[in-house]
């Protein structure tokens, strides 16, 4: 009886009668028990993997949205890494995964050397939260100069005076700064310093922007991935490090508020990096910054984060279910957004996202 029960659960077989007619000896049914198996294991084989890589900024998404989009469409599967941006543009590049996942628009040289017409799909907006681990319940406040004077290496000290004057009444602790950057190629890292190179001329001149910038020698500490700057800022006292707002959020960082482009010190949040996506100037390949945005309620540290396909799938059969899921993403899938720390994308960069992507083949 126990054998008849694994049988049974094997082949996913809910009819007793037709394992026992099978065991028995009986040709018809046992014929009628190998079909169905053929059955079973076809059904598993058609399902579609799909597969991607790139930004560890997107990857709280990507997990909520495959877990919800697999009750939409139950046969198609994912497999995403989240391995950084630049590493994403590369396996892209490559066509080693059907979408890439990055932060930081690919460049013109890069795109050149790809084998077909590579498209920008913008899929969330975030914020870059400036996290910190300082002894005490302590609430900072910083502006741009200063924060690029941190990682400049010119200011060492969290009671320097610099620091204190953006945090009047605020006991700072006289406890070395320990700067912590990205170690791989980050698209969050380009948001970063992105912004510093608009509001700092000497970061600017000595560092620039870019998903992998030569960072000041001797100052602070790398780590890989989003996951991996939150958790050296969770582990050392004095450090300060940026990741996206939902990492900050799942560890219970503290972040700073951060002087915008009208002097208000802003948080960040999902009506935040709204308010900074309001004021975007979307060209039409989607490549945008969106960095000191104007106006007072826009948070400063406010990026875009697309997804990269071409626009000739590789694999015919994974470019409609491909498109499906980018469609329901941009679309279904914002409502989720807000849920991560993400500002869903306007109604009318949807639609134009839409029309985008049926140009897909």
């Amino acid at each position: 009886m126990k054998m008849k029960k694994i049988i049974l659960s094997i082949l996913g077989i809910s009819t007793a009668t037709t394992i026992v007619a099978a065991i028995s000896g009986c040709k018809r049914h046992a014929v009628a028990v190998a079909a169905t198996a053929t059955l079973v294991a076809t059904n598993t084989q058609a399902q579609t993997l799909i597969n991607g890589a790139g930004s560890s900024f997107d990857y709280p998404a990507f997990t909520k949205w495959f877990e919800a989009y697999g009750k939409v469409d139950s046969n198609v599967r994912f497999n995403y890494q989240s391995i950084g941006s630049g590493a994403g543009q590369k396996q892209l590049l490559g066509q080693t995964v059907d979408f890439g996942a990055s932060d930081a628009p690919m460049t013109d040289e890069s795109m050149a050397t790809a084998k077909g017409k590579i498209l920008h799909i913008p899929v969330v907006a975030g914020g870059v939260a400036v996290i910190y681990n300082l002894p005490g319940d302590i609430k900072i406040k910083l502006d741009g100069d200063t924060l690029a004077a941190i990682y400049l290496g010119n200011i060492t000290k969290w009671n320097d005076t610099k620091i204190a004057a953006l945090n009047s009444g605020v006991n700072l602790p006289d406890l070395a700064i320990v700067p912590v950057h990205r170690a791989d190629g980050s698209g969050t890292s380009f948001i970063f310093t992105d912004y510093l190179s608009v509001v700092n001329p000497a970061w600017a001149d000595s560092i620039g922007k870019g998903s992998a910038v030569k960072w000041p020698a001797g100052i602070g500490l790398a780590a890989k991935g989003s996951e991996g700057v939150a958790g050296q800022v969770k582990q050392i006292s004095g450090a300060i490090g940026y990741a996206e707002l939902a990492y900050a959020d799942q560890n219970k960082i503290p972040y700073a508020d951060m002087k915008n482009s009208t002097g208000n010190f802003i948080s960040p949040s999902t009506d935040s990096v709204s308010a900074a996506l309001a004021t975007a100037k979307i060209p039409e390949d989607f490549r945008f910054s969106m960095v000191n945005a104007p106006g007072d309620k826009s948070y400063p540290i406010s990026g875009a984060s697309w997804v990269l396909v071409y626009q000739q799938t590789k694999i015919a059969d994974h470019g409609k279910p491909l498109v499906a899921f980018l469609k329901w993403a941009v679309t279904d899938g914002q409502k989720l957004s807000s849920q991560l720390d993400y500002a869903p994308l306007p109604d009318n960069v949807q639609q134009r996202e839409l029309q985008l992507l049926d140009t897909i083949k």
